[in-house]
């Protein structure tokens, strides 16, 4: 009999999970799967909300990390990883994403053995300065299995070295979670609640620190946020980090139609989405979905993981400055509109794929889709 230990820790792995341990069920009732929360997130709209809108079994471990430096919070994940997996002896670990918990357990697994599967394997920003390419780097040299959402993924794999063997082009599990939830989404009113009207205003998220930790930066992108809601309202779910930092702000007044909102759950953020004008972020996850469903996206950063965005997509990306960002809202707003080509196996059907895998033991794919 398999045993399967998930590991979830942060907001962007549980959309990642959630589909998988059902489609494991699926396939084999009587594979054991464990679900292991370190508590990387841990308030309730960054963690709880999202186990019971994306009806995530309750954890059977609770690691408890909490925050910290990037070096204090790896820490306390292999600290604390190692007696439960050491208490449950399973034949995979399954990993997801780029975040601290991803790399701290599949350290803690390949030391004792124990194989890891990479889920969202082989995405690459090319910039070191960033947590999370390290997370990806390191997580992918020591996995033994690569599950790849995009073809450009295997092609970095290949060249870092990483055997073909180990290489599955599974596609987007992040479109399976989508796929399932717009019909739940379409029954919530927070967009009517707000007062807004579909394609009538601007989504914001922002939360990277070379966004949200340099006052200038972030006083640039505040400045064309609020000139940009002249246009259109602007709806801002404001993570914990970024709040603070704009309290701590001198002399900045928000203009009352930027409205500030706690973090949303999963539900009303892709309701918010799905009918946005356009979508300004600096995160990984909303350029997928916006590309899968049509949406306009401004990325502010300088590079993407995720070029597949870009190129398959509406994702776009612009500088951390005023100018940048207001000349790419008003190419939006003249017309742009990016061509969408949904990038292969973007399908709703890759947690099927990847629970074939992982109960076989051998990789469906064991070479690169074009690209």
């Amino acid at each position: 009999m398999t045993r399967i230990l998930h590991v979830v820790g942060a907001r962007p792995n549980f959309p990642k999970v959630a589909p998988l341990i059902p489609a494991i069920r699926q396939e084999d009732a009587a594979c054991d799967q464990f679900l292991i929360h370190t508590g990387q997130h841990y308030d309730y709209n960054m963690s709880r909300i999202f186990f019971e809108e994306l009806e995530l079994p309750e954890p059977d471990e609770h690691l408890n990390i909490g925050t910290g430096t990037h070096a204090e919070q790896t820490a306390r994940v292999m600290l604390a990883f190692e007696p439960v997996l050491l208490k449950y002896r399973p034949d995979w670990v399954v990993v997801v994403g780029d975040v601290n918990s991803t790399l701290g357990c599949a350290l803690v697994s390949s030391k004792l053995g124990v194989r890891v599967a990479h889920v969202e394997a082989g995405l690459r920003s090319f910039d070191r300065s960033m947590p999370e390419e390290i997370n990806r780097l390191l997580t992918d040299q020591i996995a033994d299995l690569l599950l790849t959402p995009s073809g450009d993924a295997d092609m970095n794999l290949l060249r870092e070295g990483i055997p073909a063997g180990k290489i599955s082009f599974v596609g987007n599990i992040m479109i399976d979670t989508l796929v399932k939830m717009l019909p739940k989404s379409e029954l919530r009113t927070i967009r009517q609640d707000l007062g807004l009207q579909e394609g009538e205003y601007i989504l914001v998220t922002l939360h990277r620190p070379f966004n949200v930790d340099d006052s200038s930066t972030l006083r640039e992108i505040l400045a064309a946020i609020q000139i940009a809601s002249q246009r259109y309202p602007v709806i801002f779910p404001v993570h914990p980090r970024t709040r603070k930092n704009i309290a701590a702000l001198v002399g900045i007044q928000i203009d009352p139609r930027v409205h500030l909102l706690e973090p949303l759950g999963y539900l009303d953020f892709l309701t918010l989405t799905r009918s946005a004008a356009l979508v300004l972020t600096d995160s990984g996850g909303i350029q997928e979905e916006t590309t899968y469903l049509g949406v306009p996206c401004l990325t502010v950063r300088p590079n993407t993981e995720r070029p597949v965005t870009i190129t398959h997509g509406t994702n776009r990306l612009v500088p951390s400055t005023k100018g940048g960002i207001l000349e790419a809202v008003d190419s939006v707003f003249n017309g742009f509109r990016a061509p969408i080509d949904r990038p292969e196996l973007w399908d709703g059907k890759t947690a099927g794929r990847i629970a074939r895998l992982l109960l076989s033991g051998a990789p469906l794919v064991s070479h690169p889709p074009d690209v």
